[in-house]
């Protein structure tokens, strides 16, 4: 194993029996064929078992309206991008020239999508059990914290605080839509005419793209 990948595996808190798992799951579709497509077919299916389970056994006394609102905050694209660059995977991600030069190792759409495909190639390598003893790990605080998180989506929150104030609505504007038709990425600003502030966010569909740039829009806002 070299050594930038042990580095990554100590991060992970998980080692490899097979390292082509892992170089696989770092590998973006502009590399090529032998992509990390498919492991991340299998990490998504696998992060929303664990987490449904776990919510499920955590939180008893909950109703499934609610257990599928933490679940969707934690297996969403932001979150698992949010993981990725706890851990320091965009480093580690081999991508093609186009995307490197793009800044693609810091586009949360591929840090999600590596992140998956990482739990992924842990499944693959170990089975199921230690895919989600890896996963709550990298997940406790969120866990532990769920119930203190503002489950309403970005664009709802920025929508209400701004109406508290008597603030007109923000305005979404699509700058951009760039890639193949299966893999477009959109740019949204996110505009707040009052307090003179724009923010441009990307994602891999208009609502994606607009709900990141109200978020951004949220941390930006001095109140």
């Amino acid at each position: 194993m070299n050594t930038n990948l042990t580095s990554l595996c100590k991060k992970l808190g998980y080692t490899f029996n097979d390292i082509n798992f892992l170089e696989n799951a770092l590998t973006h579709r502009s590399m090529g064929k032998n992509n990390n497509e498919r492991l991340e077919f299998l990490g998504d299916s696998v992060i929303g078992y664990v987490m449904a389970e776990e919510l499920y056994v955590r939180f008893s006394d909950d109703n499934e309206g609610n257990l599928s609102r933490y679940r969707s905050l934690l297996v969403k694209g932001d979150t698992l991008a949010s993981i990725a660059r706890q851990i320091g995977v965009g480093q580690y991600l081999k991508l093609g020239g186009g995307e490197l030069k793009s800044g693609g190792s810091r586009r949360a759409s591929i840090l999600a999508d590596a992140m998956e495909a990482i739990i992924g190639a842990i499944t693959l390598d170990s089975g199921i059990e230690q895919a989600r003893s890896c996963i709550l790990s990298w997940y406790k605080e969120r866990l532990d914290n769920i119930k203190t998180l503002d489950l309403k989506d970005p664009k709802t929150r920025l929508q209400e605080q701004l109406q508290a104030r008597k603030y007109a609505l923000p305005q979404y504007k699509v700058i951009s839509v760039n890639g193949k038709e299966h893999a477009q990425i959109f740019q949204v600003d996110c505009q707040i005419k009052e307090l003179k502030l724009t923010i441009t966010a990307e994602g891999s569909s208009r609502r994606a793209a607009e709900q990141k740039s109200a978020e951004l829009m949220l941390e930006k806002i001095p109140w």
